[in-house]
């Protein structure tokens, strides 16, 4: 009987769920000296993981897989250089699970506190990011969950050696293995399996391509987050400043390996002058930018490819930017609503009104005005958190997944 026969899914999150108790009453200095372990671990064993990154790179060419998900793919000293960086910078953050909050009393009979625990068991579905494999087991040894790993076909090798770094991390700092399990990337164990029955997974963190997050979404039964990147959208106002649109928009593509806030699709009204338009289309080009448009400014502009009705809520994860004429501010909020996946949305302008009116209307988890919408994992979260990717504004944690989001809050209540 091969590995995937023997393998079974109701032991295997099981054995999670105990070793997550075991985590969430571990003393913060001991999680602390768990990613200390691994960044040695991965320091140590770098070669062995590019090596076999290697062997997914070449797999993954004679499988046609689309140079998006191969640059997601790839490993470099450098990425994992930055993940080590990362990894040290976790763990002088501060305890997430010592956060108290007072309850207070008028809310209550009696006086009480809220106090941050662990969800459990994460279960993280993606596809190529073998870093970010290890980044959120991280993320869950510093917030006390197990996390279960369920990796594409296209990072089979290089998920087997990360596998074995967080395993040999846990030996090291006598913690159970079962934090953190490497699931079947083959048909053995689809995502329905995983998702869909009730096993007790407390979280469902999909991450990749639209397709696959539509579909961890669509059949899970467990609480999951609805994580997004691309189509965030931008609306240049009259007053806004042509070479700060341009900076905003080149710079949110520059994201990497994944542009999570690429600026993919521009409002504008029929103000704005042609000059500054030739202006910010010229440059673009220049940077190798695709430009499209709608029906009016397609007709109008030659050199603008026509959009279809589809494109306008779908990300493309390329160098395509998309334009379209709205009446004004109000007709740009209304559009946004409906069509961006609601993570980073933006604005140039002058007016303090239009910041604020926008700042008021628009339904995204963050607003960027003025200001480049570029995601850097690497960067400061809320509360000092690192921060994975984003999540859309319908989640069940929106905005950057951080620290915070492994995390749930119970009211206390007391009397002595």
């Amino acid at each position: 009987m091969d590995a995937a026969q023997r393998f079974d899914l109701n032991t295997t999150v099981h054995q999670a769920d105990i070793a997550s108790q075991k985590l969430a009453r571990l003393p913060h200095q001991h999680r602390n000296r768990l990613l200390g372990c691994l960044a040695q671990v991965l320091q140590d064993r770098q070669d062995d993981l590019l090596e076999a990154n290697t062997i997914d790179l070449e797999v993954s060419r004679d499988l046609a897989i689309p140079s998006l998900v191969l640059n997601w793919l790839k490993l470099t000293p450098e990425r994992l250089q930055t993940l080590r960086l990362m990894l040290n910078q976790l763990a002088v953050i501060s305890d997430p699970l010592a956060i108290m909050a007072c309850i207070p009393s008028a809310c209550m009979v009696a006086p009480g506190y809220a106090k941050s625990y662990p969800r459990g068991v994460v279960a993280f579905i993606y596809e190529a990011f073998p870093d970010l494999a290890l980044l959120l087991a991280a993320m869950c040894w510093k917030t006390g969950n197990s996390l279960l790993l369920k990796g594409g076909v296209e990072t089979q090798q290089s998920n087997q050696v990360v596998a074995e770094l967080l395993h040999e991390a846990l030996t090291q700092a006598d913690l159970p293995i079962a934090s953190v399990q490497s699931l079947p990337c083959d048909r053995n164990l689809s995502i329905a399996n995983l998702v869909a029955g009730d096993l007790p997974i407390d979280l469902v963190i999909p991450y990749g391509r639209p397709s696959l997050v539509q579909q961890v979404v669509q059949q899970s039964n467990l609480p999951a987050l609805q994580s997004a990147m691309g189509n965030c959208y931008l609306f240049w106002s009259d007053s806004g400043s042509t070479d700060l649109a341009r900076s905003m928009i080149v710079s949110s593509h520059q994201g990497f390996p994944d542009s999570v806030n690429a600026i993919e699709k521009v409002l504008l009204t029929p103000n704005i002058k042609q000059s500054r338009l030739t202006l910010l289309w010229s440059s673009l080009k220049e940077k190798g930018f695709e430009l499209r448009g709608d029906a009016t400014l397609a007709a109008e502009f030659p050199e603008l490819i026509l959009a279809t009705k589809e494109e306008w809520q779908q990300p493309y994860l390329q160098k395509i930017v998309a334009f379209r004429m709205v009446d004004d501010l109000a007709d740009a909020l209304g559009w946004i609503n409906r069509h961006s996946s609601h993570h980073a949305d933006c604005l140039v302008t002058d007016s303090y009104q239009d910041s604020q009116q926008f700042i008021q209307g628009v339904r995204s988890a963050q607003v960027f005005i003025n200001t480049s919408p570029q995601f850097l994992r690497q960067s400061s979260g809320p509360g000092g958190s690192l921060a994975l990717g984003l999540s859309s504004a319908n989640s069940v944690a929106p905005g950057v997944i951080s620290l915070d989001t492994l995390l749930t809050t119970k009211q206390i209540v007391q009397t002595v």
